[in-house]
């Protein structure tokens, strides 16, 4: 129901395994992984204008109030964008709820395990499901650079769900790169970005999302990862 079978073969880990290898930093950039049909309807979800709720960061603290906030030194805030919010518990599941399930479940953790050669797991993560979530950021929104690499972190990964994308829409993922080569990657509907954090010129930034889009917002998945 969730996987792209076809790029889930043992051949097709081989080259990711390669990728990651010949990379810098350590990623690998794979299209279509997921079915595409459920991602439709899990953007259905996502478009509605309930059940999102914006989030700031500053690189002193994590979920800052506004507050807080409006005195901290733009220099200092690094992240605001919304963040979907679950549904209560009363309201029954739904294609977006699932799917955030199914990529912190055995299956998926699997395959993460095999393309990394490390042994992902929930088992000391105090709040797995807050490790994987849908996120938006709109023209007035920014993530600015910063590094994802908390103790025993060891893979991350970023899914994009924007439909028709244009070229010049701005919201790249910018890798600092080594060597003084970043590495940019558009946010293509379907492309799912795996990265080691720990490795050298992983920190990254989102370009801001152009005024051309400012009626549209650019999606994705984050989800971090674990060893034990």
């Amino acid at each position: 129901m969730w996987l792209n079978k076809e790029l889930v073969t043992d051949s097709a880990l081989y080259s990711y395994r390669k990728t990651l290898s010949n990379s810098g930093p350590r990623h690998v950039v794979i299209d279509n992984l997921f079915d595409s049909a459920t991602l439709d309807a899990i953007v259905k979800v996502l478009q509605q204008d309930s059940g999102w709720q914006t989030q700031k960061h500053t690189y002193s603290a994590l979920y800052v109030d506004n507050a807080k906030w409006q005195k901290t030194r733009k220099k200092n805030r690094f992240v605001q964008r919304d963040a979907w919010q679950r549904p209560a518990p009363e309201a029954g599941s739904n294609i977006a709820l699932e799917f955030l399930a199914f990529l912190r479940g055995d299956e998926f953790m699997s395959l993460l395990s095999r393309i990394f050669k490390v042994q992902l797991t929930d088992i000391n993560v105090a709040k797995p499901d807050i490790n994987s979530n849908y996120f938006r950021l709109g023209a007035t929104d920014f993530v600015n650079q910063h590094a994802d690499d908390s103790p025993g972190r060891e893979v991350c990964m970023l899914l994009y769900l924007n439909k028709d994308w244009h070229q010049g829409g701005g919201g790249e993922l910018v890798f600092t790169g080594v060597d003084d080569k970043p590495v940019n990657i558009a946010p293509l509907y379907n492309r799912c970005v795996l990265f080691d954090p720990s490795s050298p010129g992983s920190e990254h930034f989102v370009k801001p999302v152009t005024s051309e889009n400012t009626q549209r917002y650019r999606y994705n998945v984050t989800s971090w990862y674990w060893s034990e």
